[in-house]
């Protein structure tokens, strides 16, 4: 028996809950974070990157130890030294804790950081949610006036402006230190009331955290959700000046918003305003964007004081709501040889166009000059440069626009003058 027949035969399949990104919907998830991160960065923040596992305890303490992701959605293991590691389920425990190691408060405040990277939890996957996705994201670490929380929010809805995405954005207050506790108490003695019709997670989620029931999506719950307290009766008085001067903030910058008592977050981190971005046509798990203010995590961690804000993007569930990226043909050109004699040419001028900046491909498989042509279409090229008999004896390229019809010839030693300026004009550029 050969050595091969021996060997067990592979599933070439992903693991469940994971996906392969595929051209051209990788080319339109590129083209979106570059959108994003070009945003950012006209706002003033700077990139951060984060390794994508931490110790655990960055994320049981950070997160919270009652939250389904502690409990039930971390990938969580052993190294060889029997330490317990975790791939990230969320990036902010991550940049809080980069904050406390480095010392990032010494360089003035408020920090203001950004991020992207693929997130991990052990969830059902489903549409828009999967146990590898993508996260975008940002952080304003250092200020505690609601000025930050307008910003981050006026941030995130430029963003879903910019794309053409009809994002509803919803925001509450859970309170703070001083007034949640009895909120609390009031929550958990009404829901254990209304222990029968709950189900059982809920049971489990009023004793170790009576504000996850509010998030509960089980038919079974609604009833009794739908009458429990609401806490903006029970907040302080500087919960309440904070979020009156945050919804006059964004009545200003012209960001439309909807009040929802019953919106919290699945992170025990957060502190006074809490908000989603949600499409109503996704369904249960409609919430694009989600975030809030954090001002006890960096504490939590081993830091200073540090009050914080901040927001992540679900890659995929933006990339359901379908984004207007622009364009998917490619900015380049596609070099079509006809005939044996014209393949070295081709080569040579591909080369040529790549070493000046410019997108270009060609033949790899010695099709015919119509199958070429289908390749260079297929591909998304709008220019194809085409070399054959006539063009080789005359010293010239025929150079033809897929998209608008046209075609040209152009001697050798200014086609790739003309080229630059073909493409910058189907671009848009001047």
């Amino acid at each position: 028996m050969r050595e091969e027949e021996k060997r067990p035969r592979i599933e070439a399949r992903a693991p469940k809950g994971t996906m392969d990104i595929l051209p051209p919907e990788s080319a339109k998830r590129r083209k979106l974070v570059e959108k994003a991160t070009s945003l950012f960065n006209a706002y003033g923040y700077r990139e951060i990157e984060t390794p994508a596992f931490e110790h655990t305890e960055v994320f049981a303490r950070g997160i919270g130890e009652g939250t389904d992701i502690v409990q039930k959605e971390m990938f969580t293991f052993l190294d060889k030294g029997g330490r317990s590691l975790t791939l990230r389920p969320e990036a902010t425990a991550g940049v809080a804790r980069a904050f406390v190691q480095h010392r990032l408060d010494t360089r003035g405040l408020p920090a203001k950081f950004y991020y992207q990277g693929p997130m991990f939890r052990h969830e059902r996957p489903q549409a828009g949610r999967l146990r590898q996705f993508s996260q975008l994201g940002v952080e304003l670490m250092g200020s505690p006036l609601p000025v930050a929380d307008g910003e981050v929010i006026a941030l995130c809805a430029a963003f879903f402006a910019s794309l053409g995405v009809k994002a509803e954005l919803v925001i509450n207050s859970v309170g703070d230190q001083e007034c949640r506790p009895a909120y609390v108490e009031t929550l958990r003695a009404y829901l254990e009331e209304n222990r029968e019709g709950l189900c059982e997670d809920c049971r489990r989620r009023m004793v170790d955290n009576p504000l996850r029931v509010l998030d509960c999506k089980v038919d079974k719950c609604s009833s009794v959700i739908e009458r429990a307290p609401e806490i903006r009766d029970h907040l302080c008085s500087g919960c309440v000046e904070h979020q009156a001067m945050l919804e006059r903030l964004l009545a200003a910058a012209g960001v439309s918003f909807r009040r929802d008592g019953r919106l919290v977050r699945g992170l025990d981190y957060y502190t006074r305003t809490v908000f989603e971005f949600q499409d109503p046509e996704l369904g249960a798990k409609n919430a694009l964007a989600a975030g809030g203010r954090y001002d006890h995590l960096v504490e939590e961690l081993g830091g200073k004081p540090t009050p914080s804000v901040g927001f992540s993007i679900g890659l995929e569930r933006v990339m359901l709501a379908g984004p207007d990226v622009g364009d998917d043909r490619r900015g380049g050109i596609y070099v079509i040889a006809i005939g044996e004699a014209a393949r070295m040419k081709a080569f040579t001028l591909a080369q040529g166009l790549r070493g000046a900046g410019v997108c270009a491909d060609l033949d790899h498989l010695g099709r015919s000059p119509k199958a070429q042509m289908r390749e260079a279409d297929r591909e998304g090229f709008r220019l194809v440069a085409i070399l054959g008999e006539e063009e080789l004896a005359g010293g010239f390229v025929t150079l033809r626009d897929l998209e608008g019809g046209w075609q040209e010839r152009l001697e050798e030693s200014r086609f790739l003058e003309a080229v630059e300026e073909r493409l910058r004009y189907a671009s848009g550029g001047a």
